[in-house]
């Protein structure tokens, strides 16, 4: 049977996270792996509402097959939201709604990608776009990524020397590191790109998520129509839904309807309107304060934990929103052996390897604060930090 599978398969790596994520069935295992948002803050009843409230129309029409594009009233209600928030204008024509945003990096996979074109994205990356990039075989070019954003000296390199497609980026509390791209970064990084024929593409799920400092520019802010933004409603309201959107300039935007066409028609209509229903009848911004609250409670406790039980040669991020710390251990201590070791006391993370296209993160952990209570984040740390003293007194 191995001889008929296309080739491309055997280069498309397994999602390490996924894996782990069945560990985590076990109600002991404390985990600190998936990029879960807290079932806590799902509005349940709100969303029962909203479907009851759809499904009580008059007419059938949110159980019929819907347009590509998506509903027209939630991609308005997403194009308001960029209006309002960012200041960026944005129609609803620019806008195709996703299961989740990591259909739209499927799509943009399939309508930018030949194989062994050449593509740049951040060192570490985020695994999902690695996972979805993969399929179409381009040649990967990871840019380190510092305190403050990518290295645009070693960015400026690659596009020097390669004939690259687009950038990708976690530009808000990047997956796995939990940085954010600085002011300056911001602006120098558009002048570089504006300089070559190329996209970048914004990879935003996290954006509504601060809760400390100032909301930065988009990208789309200098390069107009040569930014593609991705944003996700997974990490506000609830990832069941799997819905999430791609804007684009409405060449780009013709493409990708073709793509998804191909793909599955269109997303869940009925959902589509249920979440619409929802985010008319309530208030939005109201829910996300509640959210970044108490997602700002558990990364101070999950910084706190690690300061007082891991080594002080340690090293992690302080993020000001999203979901993710990266952690750095000694170099003689091996995150994989960790987490072998941490299974076994119940207890998951996500060694840094897999968010590395050119070898790297022997020694990182990613670690989600998102989706455990403060007991329990200190708890699960006191167990890594007892795990890690071990391994290294030997």
């Amino acid at each position: 049977m191995s001889s008929l599978y296309a080739s491309r398969m055997g280069t498309i790596p397994k999602s390490f996270v996924r894996e782990i994520l069945k560990v985590t069935q076990d109600a002991e295992v404390i985990s600190f792996a998936g990029g879960l948002p807290n079932p806590r803050f799902f509005p349940v009843r709100e969303i029962a509402e909203a479907a009851a409230a759809v499904l009580t129309r008059a007419d059938a029409s949110a159980l019929q097959y819907g347009t590509t594009e998506g509903y027209a009233p939630l991609r308005e209600w997403v194009a308001q939201r960029y209006r309002d928030t960012e200041g960026l204008d944005v129609t609803a024509d620019e806008i195709l709604i996703t299961n989740g945003s990591q259909q739209g990096l499927d799509l943009i996979g399939k309508a930018f990608i030949n194989r062994h074109d050449d593509i740049a994205i951040e060192r570490p990356g985020y695994l999902g776009a690695i996972q979805a990039f993969a399929v179409y075989e381009p040649q990967f070019h990871a840019v380190p990524l510092g305190a403050d954003g990518v290295d645009l000296g070693r960015l400026a390199d690659v596009l020097r020397t390669h004939s690259v497609r687009f950038f990708h980026t976690v530009i808000n509390f990047q997956n796995p590191s939990g940085i954010s791209y600085g002011a300056e970064t911001r602006r120098r990084l558009a002048q570089l790109l504006a300089e070559y024929e190329m996209l970048v593409i914004e990879d935003d799920p996290y954006k509504e998520l601060r809760f400390e400092g100032v909301r930065r520019n988009s990208m789309r802010h200098w390069l107009r129509e040569r930014a593609v933004l991705l944003g996700s409603f997974s990490k506000i309201v609830a990832p069941g839904l799997r819905l999430g959107w791609v804007c684009a300039r409405r060449e780009i935007m013709d493409r990708l309807v073709i793509a998804k066409q191909a793909s599955d028609l269109h997303s869940n209509s009925f959902c589509q309107r249920m979440l619409h229903q929802y985010l008319v009848s309530h208030d939005i911004d109201e829910h996300i304060e509640t959210i970044r609250t108490a997602y700002k409670r558990q990364k101070d406790a999950l910084l706190a934990a690690l300061e007082v039980h891991f080594p002080a040669e340690t090293t992690f991020t302080r993020p000001e929103g999203g979901m993710f710390i990266w952690a750095t251990l000694p170099e003689r201590l091996s995150a994989l052996e960790l987490f072998e070791r941490a299974v076994q006391e119940k207890v998951v993370f996500v060694p840094g390897t897999p968010f590395f296209v050119d070898g790297g993160g022997t020694h990182n952990l990613r670690l989600n604060f998102s989706n455990a209570d403060e007991n329990k984040i200190e708890e699960g740390i006191a167990r890594l930090g007892r795990i890690v003293k071990e391994l290294l007194s030997r």
